[in-house]
């Protein structure tokens, strides 16, 4: 199989997190004459500011980055403070997980294995249609029973709630972690 330069170039700058100076892609691809690499580089300039592209490749900042075009500013910017909302506090990601796992639970139960009052968690996650009310127990008081939804099966790559990882794989997960 053949690596084209200027694909395996794109790569290193699209996973960048930072502009990518010339001088560290020259140092990775030692392989590549210096040459063939500000060729590959040239390539992907032209190639990204002259087709009908919602990005385009930018030197900035001493090195390399994609960048979106102004143009998409309002689509994106709306896009960006969107994705912001759905980020989850680590209360909510808490919350959730006790749901997750002890589910059909009322806000009382969620509250006793956290530790904490859950309700504000809570109300985040049924906003975020994380979680539902699936009706009452049927104890004094009559509360409210929390289950996940469909949506939180797509949040996080699920098919069903058989998939969530069990307490011994959770715990040599974080076994490994301490290893490391």
């Amino acid at each position: 199989m053949s690596v084209s330069l200027r694909e395996v170039v794109e790569c290193m700058i699209f996973i960048s997190t930072e502009p990518l100076p010339l001088a560290k892609i020259k140092t990775i691809l030692e392989e590549y004459p210096g040459e063939d690499i500000e060729n590959a580089l040239e390539e992907l300039l032209e190639s990204y500011n002259s087709n009908e592209r919602g990005i385009q490749l930018v030197q900035r900042g001493g090195g390399f980055l994609f960048v979106t075009k102004p143009q998409y500013d309002h689509w994106i910017n709306k896009f960006l403070r969107d994705e912001k909302r759905s980020k989850l506090s680590l209360a909510a990601l808490e919350t959730l997980s006790v749901v997750a796992y002890h589910q059909p639970v009322t806000l009382a139960e969620i509250s006793a294995v956290r530790g904490v009052d859950a309700s504000h968690s809570l109300k985040t996650l049924l906003y975020k249609k994380l979680v539902k009310i699936t009706g009452r127990k049927k104890s004094p008081g009559k509360p409210l029973i929390y289950r996940t939804t469909e949506k939180f099966l797509q949040h996080f790559g699920l098919n069903e709630l058989k998939d969530l990882p069990t307490q011994e794989e959770i715990s040599k997960i974080l076994d490994e972690e301490k290893v490391k």
